[in-house]
């Protein structure tokens, strides 16, 4: 079929990215589904942080890509032997999909699968098969999913199940910003209740972290961030303390009101000077999860005696050590409790001329998530 589809050809495009243009709006195409793939017609995707890592270039991806990794939409079509999914399912996209029977699958670790991993890396889908191409020239899938597009195809094991009334354009975000700010809470710290937590960086993947510590009955939730206009949000949303990272007080604000320094530090941004400034405020035997992913090659330092004489540890949290089969259909009950209002954090829906645009505000900070919507609405 032909459809609609953001291209990225080229990385390290320099912002403004309304001027630069790095996704390119084309009429694609779009073959299958093949044996045991999936055809969804997308119905929203979210924007993330991630997406501007790529658009920047700190993560190399093969070019030229169909992007977004964070989606959901409605089973159209299914190849042979897929019984996970059938036409009509609304389904939650998700980077992580493990191939089933290996030692990182066997003991609940999806997301750290090698072999679901490397054909990605490719540009390819989890069985190796490129299904997109324009002109008779290949065009690579993101993260096996490629959610800027009208369709896509993927594997039935990166596609969860929702309940029809959940709308599409909050289930997209379930994708990567709940999976990994909530599941990073629940799975890879398992906060406790009482426990004092920071959250460095207020964006998607931040707010979902500090709902989750607010479920999970921690009892100091600072909020921390070099934007002041996300602080308002943070309140409402459970913080109860906000900082700004840029005052130079900071640290020994944190220090002081939780009498020692937080248990758990929760760094989403990858950047250096948020990392230096988590393992400050953590007190002696806490934690720091790392959350953030920032360029490939960033190298981060640390005073290894204070490690070991106070007894911290440093903990990655990829993808919120989720599994999405187990965690989705929970944080999405969550929602539609009131425990979790995703909801809350879509600033704004976009269309595909809006893309560029949109990128330019969320590397500015001047939103939460912004959701594309590829058929113009939900």
């Amino acid at each position: 079929m032909r459809m609609k589809a953001a291209v990225m050809y080229e990385q390290g495009l320099p912002a403004p990215y309304a001027d630069s243009h790095p996704f390119h709006i084309e009429e694609v195409d779009l073959e299958g589904p093949g044996p045991g793939e999936v055809l969804v017609e997308v119905r929203a995707a979210g924007l993330c942080h991630s997406d501007l890592s790529q658009v920047a270039g700190l993560r190399k991806r093969k070019l030229p890509v169909v992007g977004g990794h964070e989606g959901a939409g409605i089973v159209r079509e299914v190849g042979a032997g897929v019984t996970d999914v059938k036409p009509g399912d609304h389904v939650v996209m998700t980077v992580v999909s493990g191939c089933g029977h290996c030692r990182t699958c066997f003991t609940l670790r999806p997301a750290l699968c090698q072999s679901v991993t490397l054909p990605r890396t490719q540009g390819l889908l989890a069985n190796g098969a490129c299904r997109l191409s324009l002109r008779g020239e290949p065009i690579y899938h993101y993260s096996g999913i490629s959610a800027f597009a009208q369709y896509a195809i993927t594997s039935p094991k990166s596609l969860v199940r929702i309940p029809d009334d959940v709308p599409l354009d909050v289930a997209a975000m379930f994708g990567c910003a709940v999976v990994t700010g909530a599941g990073s809470v629940f799975n890879t710290a398992k906060v406790a209740p009482g426990a004092s937590v920071a959250i460095f960086g207020l964006g998607g993947i931040g707010l979902n972290g500090l709902m989750a510590a607010k479920v999970a009955g921690a009892s100091q939730i600072i909020g921390i961030d070099i934007n002041e206009g996300k602080f308002a949000l943070a309140r409402e949303l459970g913080a109860t303390d906000v900082v700004n990272a840029r005052d130079p007080k900071a640290v020994e604000h944190v220090r002081e009101i939780t009498n020692g320094g937080v248990d758990i530090a929760f760094e989403m941004s990858g950047s250096f000077p948020a990392m230096t400034m988590a393992n400050a405020i953590t007190r002696r035997g806490g934690e720091i999860i790392c959350v953030g992913l920032g360029a490939t090659d960033a190298q981060f330092q640390y005073a290894h005696a204070g490690l070991v004489t106070e007894e911290k540890s440093f903990r990655g949290s990829f993808m919120g050590s989720c599994v999405p089969e187990r965690d989705i259909p929970s944080y999405i009950e969550m929602y539609r409790q009131g425990r979790l209002p995703v909801d809350r954090l879509k600033s704004e829906a976009i269309d595909f001329d809006r893309l560029n645009v949109s990128l330019d505000l969320l590397d500015r900070g001047e939103v939460v998530r912004q959701i594309l919507l590829p058929h113009g609405s939900v």
